[in-house]
């Protein structure tokens, strides 16, 4: 039991970087329809950012915050520039934008930094050290990581449930042309959109490499499938069935590798494909994901 319950709370940690990736997701597909495929390599790209600024004398938590900052503006800035101009062309087109975006990044991460491993100093931004409550082994790192994470859902939730802004953002994913009816400007909404899930993601990315270092130009790769898998399972249009989805694939992921006692495989190895059974899974028996909701179509 003290085993399972330390690899539940790892679970719980690593899911919630999941979590916060599929919500960035979910975010975007709620406003355009469509899967973000360049989400991890923005996230990599500001992590690099981070770095840099780290390297360069700047603390932690004020790279951290500005690094926030340069994400929100650069998810701005993209969708401006480049998804703004085929806003309400077919649905493909954006799609390959996106998928051009992440080569794009994948690329300038690769030319910038030199496709080089680094890593951000010790116990950054949590101790690597432990608490141990009733024998369980609980992280500072998984700890911190979950209660950034918890903290940021629920700034999230209030923004969006008791705010103008929350409730334009809304109604702009919702149904853009009441929205325009009504004097919101729907399309600087849809950028605020981008620019909160770049935030996102700069997080996710953060946190990726202060649990998993070195940092990697490849390393939201993995994470972008598994956050995939979880906005699948919760739903692409639900935000709570993303952290919902994130915290259960990173449980699942944690225990199904830990328990490889009989089955002759590296499950280790395996954790992405298990992600993508997840997502054909879900897709065959429930599309629209544990909390999303089934269209229905009156003829």
């Amino acid at each position: 039991m003290t085993e399972f319950l330390q690899q539940v709370v790892a679970g719980l940690a690593s899911g919630s970087i999941y979590a916060l990736l599929a919500l960035a997701i979910v975010i975007i597909y709620r406003s355009t329809g469509v899967v973000n495929f360049a989400q991890g390599e923005m996230a990599t790209f500001t992590t690099f950012i981070a770095w840099t600024l780290v390297d360069h004398g700047v603390g932690y938590w004020g790279a951290f915050a500005l690094t926030l900052v340069i994400a929100f503006v650069g998810g701005i800035a993209l969708e401006r520039t480049i998804i703004r101009p085929v806003e309400g062309g077919p649905v493909i087109t954006t799609v390959i934008l996106t998928i051009g975006l992440f080569i794009l990044l994948g690329g300038l991460s690769n030319w910038i930094w030199k496709a080089e491993v680094r890593a951000f100093p010790p116990d950054r931004p949590f101790p690597t050290s432990a608490w141990e409550i009733g024998g369980v082994a609980v992280s500072k790192q998984d700890a911190g990581i979950l209660a950034i994470t918890v903290v940021l859902v629920v700034a999230l939730y209030a923004l969006f449930q008791f705010t103008k802004l929350g409730l334009a953002l809304r109604a702009s994913a919702l149904n853009p042309t009441a929205s325009r009816l009504v004097g919101i400007r729907v399309g600087w909404m849809l950028a605020l959109g981008w620019g909160l899930a770049a935030a996102l993601g700069a997080v996710a990315g953060l946190f990726t490499a202060a649990a998993s270092p070195p940092l990697d130009p490849n390393m939201m790769r993995p994470v972008l499938i598994y956050a995939l898998a979880a906005a699948v399972l919760g739903g692409l249009e639900s935000p709570i069935g993303a952290i919902i989805g994130g915290l259960t694939i990173g449980v699942v992921l944690n225990l199904v590798v830990t328990y490889d006692t009989h089955v002759h495989l590296d499950l280790d190895r395996m954790r992405i494909p298990i992600a993508f059974l997840a997502i054909l899974i879900v897709l065959l028996v429930r599309p629209s994901g544990l909390l999303g909701r089934s269209a229905v179509r009156r003829v």
